[in-house]
């Protein structure tokens, strides 16, 4: 009989696979049986799928990307400027993802887009009233913008109270002027249901911010900021190239001016000042 000591062998462990009571912990939390089951084609092209997914994805990184500039802007109202930068540099990846979403859709030829695009109908991406609320966090406010969503009271109710809140930038200035920056009055109290227009002045400030410590802890909003205006533009880029791409210079879905709108909003920077205020520092 041997006397040498034997270490109890560890019962294999297999992870539980009877949920028989209900659906399971992965399906109560995450609903993707809900998330897989909104897929509607209406045409017989197989290539519908794709774009109905891609889109619906799309909405989803809209969703997220609301989430942290909402915290972000929150965060600038109570001075916590760490927490700020945090939600912005989270949302600087999720924007990396959103744009990724174009790879799919970004090689249609017209004649693969023309397959399916009459399922669309008056279809447009102008009518996403989640990416509306982004357009209004980065200051693009535009009252007749609600109007698509009229019909929808949920919808239209969140759209309205996002238009007559400060956007992003405007509790970024509202910081600066807080920490002592010269911010004038004017921009301070102004109608934030308004587009933003750039200013000189802010211009003059962002100057004097990054002709100083670059470690300072508003230049480094600055630099999360630009992270985000740079994935913003490149996100309306890759949109012109692929709608350009789709159906070329045809009026776009919806009744919109397709790519000659495109190219309006792709010329356009996000936070104006913190571009043109590097020719000065």
């Amino acid at each position: 009989m041997s006397h040498e000591a034997h270490e109890p062998e560890t019962p294999h462990l297999a992870p539980k696979i009877d949920w028989s009571q209900g659906t399971t912990p992965y399906e109560d939390y995450v609903k993707a049986d809900v998330l897989t089951h909104l897929q509607h084609p209406l045409s017989d092209d197989p290539g519908e799928m794709v774009f109905l997914v891609t889109t619906q994805v799309m909405e989803l990184w809209f969703t997220v990307i609301v989430h942290e500039w909402e915290t972000a802007a929150h965060a600038l109202r109570s001075d916590d400027v760490p927490v700020a930068i945090d939600a912005l540099k989270r949302s600087v990846r999720q924007l990396e993802a959103l744009n990724a979403s174009w790879r799919p859709l970004g090689q249609l030829t017209p004649a693969q887009f023309n397959s399916y695009r009459n399922a669309l109908g008056e279809g447009s991406g102008f009518q996403s009233a989640m990416y509306r609320r982004m357009e209004f966090l980065l200051g693009e406010k535009s009252a007749s913008m609600l109007v698509p969503h009229r019909g929808a009271p949920r919808v239209h109710a969140e759209l309205e109270k996002a238009l007559h809140e400060p956007s992003l930038y405007d509790e970024v200035l509202g910081l600066l002027a807080r920490r002592g920056h010269a911010i004038p009055p004017a921009l301070l109290e102004r109608d934030v249901s308004q587009r933003y227009e750039p200013s000189a002045e802010v211009e003059a400030v962002w100057t004097e911010i990054y002709s100083g410590d670059a470690d300072d802890v508003v230049a480094r909003l600055g630099e999360a900021l630009t992270d985000v205006a740079e994935l913003v533009w490149r996100w309306r880029n890759d949109h012109l190239v692929a709608t350009r791409r789709a159906m070329g210079a045809k009026p776009g879905t919806g009744g919109s001016a397709g790519v000659a709108w495109l190219e309006r909003r792709a010329q356009k920077n996000v936070f104006p000042e913190l571009w043109t205020a590097r020719s000065y520092v």
